[in-house]
């Protein structure tokens, strides 16, 4: 999202290459677990995982989904920061989604961090 409208650019965003129109990805036009990230109007930071590929459970969501959500949570700017079985939120050192993979949380290189000040 962008100054509070969807803008979900597919050669922006890596999904499709204009100079070679055989390369794509279906992640961005098929639900998949997403992590994201918004700022709403007062300036409060979203942080935001949903879950996917869950039997009876959540299917995910699209980029475009995605963008809508983050809308109706108030958010004017957001961003997809990743997605599928790396897509985890842990509160206080607690896991508090179902990550995707069948072994549970994915080990990853970076994670966001929102600490108390000190």
């Amino acid at each position: 999202m962008e100054d509070g409208r969807i803008h979900v650019d597919a050669a922006t965003e890596g999904t499709v290459d204009p100079l070679d129109l055989s390369f794509g990805f279906a992640w961005a036009n098929n639900r998949q677990p997403r992590t994201m990230a918004g700022i709403d109007r007062q300036g409060r930071l979203l942080l935001v995982t949903v879950d996917g590929r869950l039997s009876g459970g959540s299917e995910g969501f699209t980029l475009v989904e995605a963008a809508r959500f983050m809308k109706s949570l108030g958010a004017v700017d957001a961003l997809n920061l990743d997605g599928g079985g790396s897509s985890a939120m842990a509160v206080n050192g607690a896991l508090v989604n179902r990550p995707s993979d069948a072994t549970g949380e994915r080990p990853v290189g970076d994670t966001i961090q929102v600490l108390p000040r000190r």
